[in-house]
C-alpha cells in the first residue's frame, strides 16, 4: 500500500490510531496520528471489486462498469431536488452490489437503467422523470404525458394498498 500522505505537513510517515469498518464492509475508516506533527486525520478506504464487470451498450459495444457513472446520472437527474448526498450514494451502492451478486461478466446498459429509473422512482418522482426523459429517449411530450400518466396509477396503486393495512 503506497504511503500516507499527511494533510497538514505532508510528510509520509502515520500510524493508525483506529480502524473500523463502516457501509456493510466496504468501506474501512482509518483514524490516523502523524509522527511528523502530531496531527490527527482520517482516512477512508473503499474495497475496490475483484470481478471484471462488463456493460454492453445499446449499440454493442462494451465498456467497463463504472459506478461514478451511476452516480453521474444519478446527479444530473436529481439536479437541485432535495434529495439527501447519502441517498443518492445508498442508490448507486445497492445498484452496484445487485450487478456484481447477479451477473458473473457482462450486462445491459438497458439493465442497469431500469435499475436506476426503480430506485429514482421510489425515491423522488420528478428525478424519476428527469432521468427517464433522458433515459428512455422521449421524444415528445405525449412520451413524458405517458410516463407520468403510468407514475400516477402507481402511486394511486401504493396508496391504495397502503388503505388496506
Amino acid at each position: 500500500m503506497p504511503p500516507v500522505i499527511c494533510p497538514y505537513c505532508t510528510a509520509d510517515n502515520d500510524k493508525v490510531i483506529d480502524s473500523r469498518a463502516s457501509d456493510a464492509g466496504k468501506v474501512v475508516r482509518r483514524r490516523r496520528e502523524c509522527l511528523g506533527c502530531t496531527r490527527r486525520f482520517t482516512t477512508y478506504e473503499r474495497v475496490e471489486q475483484t470481478s471484471r464487470l462488463v456493460v454492453v451498450k445499446r449499440d454493442g459495444t462494451r465498456v467497463p462498469f463504472s459506478r461514478d457513472n451511476i452516480v453521474r446520472g444519478i446527479h444530473a437527474a436529481c439536479g437541485k431536488r432535495p434529495i439527501a448526498e447519502a441517498v443518492k450514494e445508498r442508490i448507486a451502492d445497492v445498484i452496484e452490489e445487485e450487478l456484481h451478486r447477479e451477473f458473473d461478466r457482462e450486462v445491459e446498459s438497458r439493465v442497469v437503467g431500469e435499475r436506476v429509473m426503480a430506485r429514482l422512482r421510489d425515491t423522488d418522482e420528478v428525478a424519476y422523470i428527469r432521468f427517464a426523459s433522458e433515459y428512455l429517449k422521449f421524444r415528445s411530450v405525449d412520451d413524458i404525458m405517458q410516463q407520468l400518466e403510468t407514475l400516477n396509477t402507481r402511486i394511486k396503486d401504493v396508496k391504495e394498498q397502503q388503505k388496506l393495512f
